[in-house]
């Protein structure tokens, strides 16, 4: 199945959204996805290297604030 691996990107930092946390002044997610849209997120510098053992990865600035443009474009209700 050939699909837009941008549109995939972009959805993906915006569910990472949804798990942000700040961990000693990090922002940090959970990396449960697809280890192809990791690694794509992470050569667009949107992430950290998501190689390793932590259970977390760590967000860009850049990162962070396409999590939240992202996650309001796909995800959020218009205004009434």
């Amino acid at each position: 199945m050939e699909y837009d691996e941008d549109k995939v990107d972009e959805v993906v930092l915006a569910l990472l959204y949804l798990t942000m946390f700040e961990d000693h002044g990090i922002t940090r997610a959970w990396k449960g996805y697809d280890w192809a849209v990791l690694n794509r997120l992470y050569e667009k510098d949107w992430i950290s290297d998501p190689k390793g053992k932590a259970k977390s990865l760590c967000l860009t600035d850049e990162g962070k604030r396409l999590a939240g443009e992202f996650f309001l474009k796909y995800f959020g209700r218009g205004m009434a």
